[in-house]
């Protein structure tokens, strides 16, 4: 069994984790002229969130760490309007992306209360 590090055992870092996976599954569904478009920046913008949400957590201080909350949270906002501009351009159907942007909704107020949670604690220290 392999040691786990610390961010594995946020559940917003595990439910980003979860968005990924969905945003790389609907992804596939885009055309193939579109590797280098918008499937490569959709994809690695939910990769920034769990990354930026692994990233902070291994900051000391609490201001630290609610920068990079807000770095995941401001990925975020970009995967989802990623999304939304691939149902326009037909690349994929509403209901493909709708739980996906639900998922994101979700995890959004997540990250923003942690977030407001790490600067409230920062301004206490």
């Amino acid at each position: 069994m392999r040691k786990e590090f610390p961010f594995e055992k946020l559940e917003v870092w595990q439910d980003a984790r979860k968005l990924v996976r969905s945003v790389y599954q609907c992804a596939e569904s885009f055309p193939s002229a579109e590797r280098f478009g918008l499937t490569s920046q959709v994809t690695r913008a939910a990769v920034s969130v769990a990354n930026n949400l692994a990233e902070g957590s291994g900051r000391a201080s609490l201001k630290d760490q609610a920068h990079f909350s807000s770095q995941a949270y401001s990925s975020l906002m970009e995967t989802a309007c990623d999304l939304i501009l691939s149902n326009d351009l037909g690349f994929s159907a509403k209901d493909a992306t709708d739980p996906i942007l639900n998922q994101a909704y979700d995890l959004s107020v997540r990250i923003h209360n942690l977030r407001e949670s790490q600067l409230r604690r920062a301004t206490q220290a």
